[in-house]
């Protein structure tokens, strides 16, 4: 992977990682970098799961495929936060 990737990659998941805690209701107690992290990952797995369905490429805005990968990382953000809470 090139520095190209990875800055993508890093741009991709704080948009991901932020639509992710905008989706959640009230504060959320993880730092930047955890929105980040979380982010990344729900990017590259809801491109999979988008793959897997057959709908991750398709003409225009692959609207399915963004809103795969913000419940993921909806999902992500809620699951840290509450572990990060029990520690």
């Amino acid at each position: 992977m090139e520095i190209s990737g990875v800055i993508s990659a890093i741009v991709i998941g704080v948009i991901i990682g932020a639509l992710g805690r905008l989706v959640l209701p009230g504060r959320q107690r993880i730092g930047v970098l955890w929105t980040i992290a979380v982010g990344i990952v729900a990017a590259l797995a809801g491109a999979a799961i988008a793959g897997a369905l057959g709908v991750a490429d398709t003409k225009g805005v692959d609207w399915i495929e963004w809103l795969i990968q913000i419940a993921l990382a909806a999902v992500g953000v809620a699951a840290l936060e509450r572990f990060k809470a029990r520690h």
